[in-house]
């Protein structure tokens, strides 16, 4: 039988400090029982000799010193898991919170999960449909990838998330698919809006919900990404789904973590937060993959907000280093009316070339991307160009440079609410290179242009008037 220990040496925020504790372990689950007879949890969160400290998940409120009672649970944190899990919401800590009751569990599972052996690995491959042309052609996502979300305050990252959890399914049928989506210190009105939005899109029967709101307990919200990893674990290498967690806002997440690392007395590393921070996000991002034998996978995007849009500060940082690329969304582009605002040409996807071309998506894609690119890239340098000597005193191929860059803007980044397929959107941008004139395409090859180059029907498409310039344009392609 546990011991049970009356009284509290200490109380200090969301921690309390317990003394001549036996046999304690680090992040062993406490339950707390208050005078009134109302019960609290809490973890070990650092031993000191006969010292524990303790991290109350609902807070200190009402504790008292001298008849609070405390009792050892023996066990780290476990999460109930169950299939059952899809289609409901829970808050950080894994509780229902939907009205639907307590799911039957067919396990349990440490929140903290198991590494996964480097050796065990599979390489990702295979691609994940977004639905959004600048994600799946230009920064694509491979299953099993870790691929984060750059955003700054008031750029529309909750509308873009929405959005992919909407769309995301994976190319082959007969494969199951499932996202579990976690929210982090969120208002009331954005946590309504998760729900409502997928409810609304008919989507929640493949979803599972964790919400943590902003005024919900700092502890939690640092527990949230942990549940929701957990859960997609379990649906993964256990039921073989191919699972696609998206989890908002790593910045609150990291923020809470150092308030509790303030609490604690630690000493900080830079702008304040704690010096483990790098191994601390690790141990989230790593937890995506695909283990060899195993049918299912994990696949992130994590979303974060760079304060004052600084791509240096701590938190983007130490993510560019552990993640497999990034997207960036462009606040230049947000006051434009360009939804999703993706910034392509900072945005990368490592892993994108093992899972595009021929047998995954399409042959010419890689050659289209790169073709996008580097169009796109001169367009910059135009303006950059512009802003100096004038538009009018462009040559006429950089006028053109400038045509396909408001095209490629308002037709290829901005889509709305649009779900487009992979040959869609590959198909789009070949409509766009074919703006350009044939000469100034050097990343394809005269095959690929002699099959989807087509100057004339991109002209009809986009509706461009015969001005002298793509006169004078046509004659030298003609030419």
């Amino acid at each position: 039988m546990a011991l049970q220990y009356v009284g509290l040496s200490e109380i200090n925020g969301p921690l309390v400090v317990l003394d001549h504790v036996k046999n304690a372990s680090y992040d062993e689950m406490v339950e707390f029982v208050l005078e009134n007879g109302t019960k609290r949890q809490g973890r070990v969160v650092q031993i000191e000799g006969d010292k524990a400290v303790i991290q109350i998940f609902e807070g200190t409120n009402s504790l008292s010193l001298k008849n609070t009672k405390t009792r050892l649970l023996g066990k780290p944190m476990e999460l109930p898991l169950s299939k059952e899990m899809l289609g409901r919401v829970f808050n950080g800590a894994g509780k229902p919170i939907d009205g639907l009751g307590d799911i039957y569990a067919e396990k349990s599972a440490d929140i903290n999960g198991q590494p996964l052996n480097p050796v065990s690995r599979t390489y990702p491959q295979n691609y994940i449909n977004t639905g959004i042309s600048s994600i799946d052609c230009l920064t694509t996502l491979i299953r099993g990838q870790k691929l984060p979300i750059f955003s700054g305050s008031g750029l529309p990252h909750n509308q873009l998330a929405v959005q992919i959890v909407k769309n995301a399914q994976v190319a082959e049928e007969g494969q199951e698919f499932a996202v579990v989506f976690a929210a982090m210190g969120v208002t009331n009105d954005v946590a309504n809006y998760f729900r409502r939005s997928f409810e609304e899109a008919g989507v929640m029967d493949h979803v599972v919900m964790f919400l943590n709101l902003s005024n919900d307990p700092i502890i939690e919200r640092t527990l949230a990404p942990r549940c929701a990893l957990t859960a997609a674990e379990y649906l993964a290498f256990e039921h073989d789904m191919h699972v696609l967690v998206i989890y908002t806002d790593i910045t609150s997440y990291c923020e809470a973590l150092r308030e509790y690392s303030s609490s604690k007395g630690e000493i900080p590393g830079r702008k304040g937060y704690p010096g483990y921070l790098y191994s601390d996000l690790a141990s989230l991002y790593e937890r995506a993959g695909i283990a060899k034998g195993a049918k299912g996978s994990v696949t992130q995007i994590p979303i974060l907000t760079m304060p004052n849009n600084d791509i240096t500060h701590p938190v983007p940082d130490l993510t560019g280093y552990i993640t497999e690329g990034q997207i960036t969304l462009d606040p230049e582009l947000s006051s434009m009316g360009i939804f999703p605002p993706v910034n392509v040409l900072p945005s990368l996807s490592r892993l994108m070339k093992d899972g595009i071309g021929e047998g995954f998506t399409r042959a010419d894609h890689q050659d289209v991307a790169n073709q996008l690119f580097a169009a796109y890239a001169h367009v910059q340098d135009v303006k950059a160009l512009t802003s100096v000597i004038g538009e009018d005193e462009l040559s006429a191929a950089d006028k053109k440079f400038m045509t396909f860059g408001r095209l490629f803007e308002q037709h290829f980044l901005n889509q709305g609410d649009e779900n487009r397929s992979i040959e869609e959107t590959l198909n789009l941008g070949w409509m766009l290179l074919s703006v350009l004139p044939r000469t100034s395409l050097d990343r394809l090859d005269n095959k690929l242009l002699d099959q989807f180059y087509d100057h004339e029907k991109a002209v009809e498409y986009f509706g461009l008037q015969e001005s002298n310039v793509i006169k004078e344009l046509k004659d030298a392609v003609n030419g």
